[in-house]
């Protein structure tokens, strides 16, 4: 028996004690007695649970606000990213420190971005290595550049490979960056990514 549990039983025995020397000095019936006993158990036992789960509890907040408001949940080294009302995942993420919002495709190879949002994020893009590609919107023209840095979260990626696109299409986050994560998937509506 470890002193946590002998504490805990000590805190219970003391708690009985005085619920239990409370009702027998008020000489009321013992039916009253009885109900107001398991009231005092109920509320005792409540507040057990609640001490119990309160790390469950403030994740169920989070949950519960990310679901209200669409915002990721970060807890540790995961971010789990809730599913938009489109069905798709998107997420909020800093290009070399500049705002991007992506769409998660696991069916796009490479992490693509259009030249405006590379321009502004000081991507520099190689001419000379381009490519043509086949999306799931036919084929395209990429050039290849790499960023600094891509974070989402507190999960920070730094020389990412990317293809630039002319075309102002969505940003698609790729399976370069996902497989370079310990783990990633979908559990039901929430995309998880753990670094």
């Amino acid at each position: 028996m470890t002193n946590d549990t002998m504490l805990g039983g000590l805190y219970i025995v003391i708690a009985l004690t005085l619920v239990i020397g409370a009702l027998i000095s008020r000489r009321e019936p013992i039916a009253k007695l009885l109900v107001i006993a398991f009231a005092w158990l109920a509320i005792f036992g409540a507040g057990f649970v609640l001490f119990t789960f309160r790390d469950d509890l403030s994740y169920l907040g989070q949950r519960l606000q990310a679901e209200a408001t669409g915002e990721p949940v970060e807890v540790g080294r995961t971010l789990r990213i809730p599913m938009a009302i489109d069905g798709h995942f998107w997420v909020e993420a800093a290009v070399n420190g500049q705002p991007v919002r992506f769409l998660v495709d696991s069916g796009a190879t490479m992490t693509t971005i259009d030249r405006d949002t590379a321009r502004r994020a000081g991507i520099d893009v190689d001419p000379m290595r381009s490519d043509v590609v086949r999306t799931g919107n036919g084929l395209i023209r990429v050039a290849a550049g790499r960023a600094n840095s891509v974070k989402i979260g507190d999960i920070e990626r730094e020389r990412v490979g990317m293809h630039i696109t002319e075309q102002a299409e969505i940003n698609v986050l790729g399976m370069n960056f996902l497989s370079s994560l310990d783990r990633w998937g979908v559990e039901g509506r929430w995309l998880v990514l753990e670094s």
